[in-house]
């Protein structure tokens, strides 16, 4: 998934060469596992990362700050709770720099944010609706099969998109699953 976004990205922003790669050094697992995956991506793709780590609402705004300085082209947030839960500073702050952002959930471009591209949440939930049913009908958890998310879906902001000047090639329009005008 994670790559997959960074292709996006790049994919949206072609003469993209630097990105900002924002993550929460708290739940290093999350981070490590990211980092890895984009470190990967970004040289397949030609791109230079800069990490930028934030476990506080007060480092979120110093790496925004140095992320002005490093001048990067584009933004990369990583999946975790904590920047979800601040998602609406880190979408303000990136609009406020101008800078084109790929985030890791619906509800990022649903708050502003340019692009997302992560599990489809909605879907988890009727799977995990439908385990529930079969165990309260007699099914032994032991005996389910393990599933793991599918579905995953990719937003595009055509509001971000022109407040930051960009065009959206028709094939990454056609590519999304949903566009927020």
């Amino acid at each position: 998934m994670y790559a997959k976004r960074l292709e996006l990205l790049r994919k949206l922003l072609p003469q993209a060469a630097r990105v900002a790669v924002l993550v929460n050094p708290s739940d290093s697992a999350t981070m490590e596992a990211a980092l890895r995956e984009v470190e990967t991506a970004s040289a397949s793709l030609g791109l230079e990362i800069k990490v930028f780590k934030a476990s506080t609402s007060q480092e979120i705004d110093v790496a925004f700050a140095d992320l002005a300085r490093e001048r990067a082209d584009a933004l990369y947030v990583g999946g975790d709770t904590f920047l979800h839960s601040r998602r609406g500073q880190i979408t303000s702050l990136a609009a406020r720099q101008a800078i084109p952002a790929a985030y890791p959930q619906r509800e990022w471009a649903e708050a502003g944010g340019l692009t997302s591209y992560g599990t489809d949440f909605p879907n988890v939930y009727r799977l995990i609706g439908t385990y529930a049913g079969l165990i309260l009908k007699g099914e032994k958890p032991a005996d389910l099969p393990v599933v793991q998310p599918s579905k995953f879906e990719f937003v595009l902001n055509l509001k971000t998109a022109k407040a930051l000047g960009l065009a959206i090639p028709p094939t990454l329009l056609a590519l999304a699953d949903d566009v927020i005008e």
